[in-house]
């Protein structure tokens, strides 16, 4: 029987949400749309997971990497296939070239058939790339004719810039690395990696840092229309419904404006998942189909988003009197008191403690200990801001006629200040805190790659048989280049090594000026030989710096499969100092200069280039990439960088970024919603104090610190809260606590500017209701 009084109270407050004419239906509107962008991004989080697993499982079907040092025999089932990645304009290019050796070859997912040389088929985001100005020189790099698009199966995402062309003769670099035979794409064995507790940890503290604010936010949505709820409770109440009666029908009214919310959010939702493909943040697309949420998440969204907004009005409505002639709201508050808001943080302090100083080696981290820990820090920001929020509008002094507005409404409404704060609030403690954690853990993740990047910043392969003397002129006169230093390279050893030498010792080639980068030399002509000394783990070089001595190089693959080249050491051999070269490490071996080398010893050896790069050319590195593809298609000039980052770490950091993005730009819609609404609701007062006089700007100052005192102190304890989260968290991974300052003015910037774009988008519609209109009623 009490279910069925339940169903009934709440079926008609559901009513009354729709039945009260325009006021009712805009009333209702608004908390729909409130509740659905929280619930767009719920359905969004529950996609993610499917999303990454979709693009993971997407990028391993169409693996060509072979795990095995040995070579495939050609067959009718095999495909030569070569890497050519590229990058262009900070973009990532992926690119294949295609020699199938039989009818049987497998083709790549997304192709209907393999492109003849000199054909591409690209996909859908390179093509528009280079059918636009801004991708000429990239353009200049491919000049294959497009004969077809590639399928959404053979692509990881929307945005993603990728490539097959026709190959000719790739059987003779087969190396199974850049260049492999096939039988079939994808991985053999499925990968697997070794857990990592500081990442699972980081993934956790990720999710829910992003879910958190979107809860708070539906919370507050639904509690919309306050005021003109109360005088319509009080109606009810003269009319003869009970207390309990009457809070059932103003929950009811709640949950009308959720489920509403729920067909809102399904159809942002919708729209948001094709729009969504149009878009690459943080160089991650999607396609509208990795959208697809997991069908007991998203019941669980459509379950707890109505509930939550039936529980959430009867816990409002608990110590609020309602009376046939009003609702006892209006008379002094009684003061909120502080003792048991301060018990949520410091049971989620309580529950993360314990694993102080586990790090790694303490294995897993208890996963319900740290979600539950990092939510009851984050809810107790929710707990504790109306408290402050209170206490201290409660002592702000007289000041300016908008200061006092502004004031005064923040003695009357606090609470609602504070709702509409907590969920910046909250967003910027848990943002404050994942930063402090990444930086503290970056540089377990982060490691030098030793390039001295003040002499070269790029470097490129000169494969063998190609000249490096023109091969460098044509790159001194590349646009963007400052200098080239030109080495070739190879290896000898006191035996041919097809039967394997006992011991080899490296060869460098270059000029007197190059030779220098490499080694201390005590005088160099063209023609000279150096033995080098200190060269690391170079053991050999003195005991085969004997002049006369034949030393034999070492030909492709080490199998004597090529011709054997003798090199017989002069009679002079001069002797030189290691020094570090632009890779970062000494060399060894010996050091020739380009008049002391045999005729036919070219063919034996490959070359390098170092590139000192002008970066002050407009797109110098595409520059050189051109010139690169012009000498060998299937060169790529290497970046260097002084640092590299693992990629599971940096994937995750993505990630963050990523979902905060949405995050914030879902809690301004919602707050600009929730704006809009308290001014509604006050459209009559700006009205009559318009008529009375007050100017426009005295109006609009009040509104603007009516926001800013809320935001302030929410700031404020966000980052007290955020800033003691990311300490708890950086000594659970054994990190020592180092306060990111920056990262906590990112933040709180970040948050500031949320609501003060927020604040400006909501003058227009203020400036509308200070009308003398508004003050007509029927």
């Amino acid at each position: 029987m009490r279910a069925v009084q339940w169903a009934r109270d709440l079926a008609m407050g559901a009513r009354f949400a729709f039945a009260g004419g325009r006021e009712g239906w805009v009333r209702a509107l608004l908390t729909a749309v409130g509740v659905g962008l929280g619930v767009a991004l719920l359905l969004l989080t529950t996609a993610l997971p499917g999303a990454l697993a979709e693009r993971s499982r997407r990028e391993e079907a169409r693996l060509d990497y072979t795990y095995s040092q040995e070579v495939k025999p050609k067959a009718d089932d095999t495909l030569v296939v070569a890497d050519v990645d590229t990058e262009y304009d900070n973009q990532d290019v992926r690119g294949r070239f295609l020699e199938p050796e039989g009818d049987a070859a497998p083709l790549p997912p997304g192709l209907r058939e393999f492109p003849a040389p000199g054909d591409m088929v690209v996909s859908p985001a390179l093509r528009e790339l280079l059918d636009s100005d801004g991708g000429s020189l990239l353009r200049e790099r491919l000049p294959y004719d497009i004969v077809g698009t590639i399928g959404e199966q053979g692509l990881i995402g929307s945005r993603e810039l990728a490539y097959y062309t026709g190959g000719k003769g790739l059987a003779e670099r087969i190396n199974n690395s850049t260049v492999a035979r096939i039988d079939a794409f994808g991985s053999p064995v499925p990968s697997e990696q070794e857990t990592d507790p500081v990442l699972v940890l980081l993934v956790l503290v990720v999710f829910v840092v992003l879910l958190m604010p979107v809860a708070v936010f539906i919370a507050a949505a639904v509690r919309f229309g306050g005021e003109r709820r109360d005088r319509r409770l009080a109606a009810l109440r003269l009319v003869g419904s009970d207390g309990g009666m009457t809070r059932r029908i103003a929950a009811g009214e709640a949950l009308a404006g959720a489920l509403l919310g729920l067909v809102f959010g399904t159809g942002f939702f919708l729209a948001g998942r094709e729009v969504v493909a149009s878009f690459e943040v943080f160089e991650v697309s999607v396609f509208p189909s990795y959208l697809n949420p997991s069908p007991l998440l998203a019941l669980l969204v459509a379950v707890a988003v109505p509930a939550a907004a039936v529980l959430v009005t009867l816990f409002a409505l608990r110590g609020v009197v309602i009376e046939p002639l009003g609702v006892v709201r209006t008379a002094r508050p009684s003061r909120r008191r502080l003792w048991w808001r301060l018990l949520l943080p410091l049971a989620g302090v309580g529950m993360l403690v314990p694993m102080i100083g586990q790090g790694r080696d303490g294995g897993d981290f208890n996963q319900y200990l740290v979600v539950g820990g990092v939510m009851c820090l984050l809810v107790g920001i929710t707990a504790l801001l109306p408290w402050i929020v209170e206490t201290v509008v409660a002592r702000l002094g007289s000041g300016s006629v908008s200061w006092q507005l502004a004031v005064r409404r923040l003695q009357l409404s606090s609470g609602a200040a504070a709702r509409m704060v907590n969920g910046i609030a909250v967003a910027v403690a848990g943002a404050i805190a994942l930063q402090m954690l990444f930086a503290g853990v970056e540089s377990t993740y982060t490691q030098s790659t030793d390039y001295d990047v003040s002499r070269a910043q790029m470097q490129v392969e000169v494969p063998k048989g190609t000249e490096l003397a023109p091969t460098a002129a044509q790159f001194e006169k590349t646009k963007g280049v400052r200098t080239v230093y030109a080495l070739s390279e190879g290896y000898v050893g006191d035996r041919p090594w097809r039967q394997e030498p006992e011991r080899a010792a490296q060869l460098t080639i270059g000029d007197c000026a190059t030779l220098r980068e490499v080694a201390k030399l005590p005088s160099c002509e063209d023609g000279d030989v150096f033995s080098v000394r200190g060269g690391a783990y170079d053991t050999d070089t003195p005991s085969l710096s004997e002049p006369g001595r034949k030393l034999y190089l070492e030909t492709t693959g080490g199998d004597g499969s090529d011709e054997e080249v003798v090199w017989t050491l002069p009679e002079e051999l001069k002797r030189a100092d290691s020094v570090e070269d632009p890779t970062g490490t000494k060399r060894g071996g010996f050091l020739m200069t380009s008049g002391a080398v045999p005729a036919d010893m070219g063919k034996a050896i490959s070359g390098e280039l170092y590139l000192a790069v002008d970066d002050s050319v407009p797109y110098a590195r595409e520059h050189i990439r051109n010139a690169a593809a012009a000498i060998d298609p299937m060169s790529e000039p290497m970046v260097w960088y002084a640092t590299e980052r693992s990629e599971r770490y940096d994937s995750i950091r993505t990630g963050l970024f990523v979902g905060a993005t949405a995050v914030l730009a879902l809690i301004g819609a919602s707050l600009l919603v929730s704006q809009l609404e308290q001014l509604r609701e006050r459209r009559k007062l700006l009205s009559a104090l318009v008529a009375f006089g007050t100017r426009r700007r005295t109006l609009s100052l009040s509104v603007l610190w009516q926001t800013a005192i809320p935001i302030g102190l929410g700031l404020l304890l966000a980052s007290v809260v955020g800033m003691t989260l990311g300490a708890v968290l950086l000594r659970m991974t054994s990190t020592s606590v180092d306060v990111h300052w920056t990262s906590v003015f990112q933040m709180t910037g970040a948050g500031a500017a949320v609501v003060l774009l927020v604040t400006l988008l909501s003058l227009p519609p203020l400036l509308r209701m200070m009308r003398p209109d508004g003050l007509r009623t029927e």
